[in-house]
């Protein structure tokens, strides 16, 4: 709930700022605001995934996905995502998130995304997302791709992040997934 007003001012935001292409990278502003913080003063580290929400926002509604996505009343949904951290984003402090799509494997899409602030990398994220129709299942990536602007030549998703998807899923909601210790 906290972060209902800034994805209200962050959407009308990105639909006033200049359009990028599907595969450049979309960067948004932000600022340390008070509930952002944990009881160590500094960023919480659940904030900063929303914030990648806002980010991914701001891609998608950039670069003109977002119209696709409606369109064909499909919608993201996050299967995993990592992130690292390097320093801390203090209350008040301004920065960026940098958003670009990294590319497909068969099944989902691979985001990147960094919390920069004055050219400095704070925090990088991996996001491994799959878009689902509204009416029910799994967009298959051939038919998103029939969709979205051809990525460009060369446009390659890591090895090592291909082989963290694989690593990172949990089983199929069609398939058991027991919690044993």
């Amino acid at each position: 709930m906290h972060l209902l007003f800034r994805t209200l001012l962050h959407s009308v935001l990105a639909a006033l700022r200049p359009s990028v292409g599907a595969y450049e990278v979309a960067r948004a502003r932000f600022l340390v605001l008070p509930t952002d913080l944990d009881v160590f003063r500094h960023m919480n580290n659940g904030v900063y995934l929303s914030i990648l929400d806002l980010g991914r926002l701001e891609l998608l509604r950039r670069s003109g996905i977002w119209t696709v996505f409606r369109r064909n009343g499909w919608y993201p949904v996050v299967v995993s995502e990592t992130i690292s951290f390097r320093k801390s984003l203090q209350l008040w402090q301004r920065f960026e998130v940098e958003s670009r799509i990294l590319g497909y494997d068969e099944r989902a899409v691979y985001v990147e995304q960094r919390f920069v602030r004055e050219g400095e990398i704070y925090a990088q994220a991996f996001v491994r997302a799959r878009i689902l129709r509204r009416t029910g299942g799994v967009v298959p990536i051939p038919e998103l791709l029939a969709q979205v602007p051809p990525a460009p030549a060369g446009l390659r998703v890591p090895d090592w992040l291909l082989q963290w998807g694989e690593d990172a899923a949990l089983p199929s909601t069609r398939a058991e997934a027991p919690s044993t210790w």
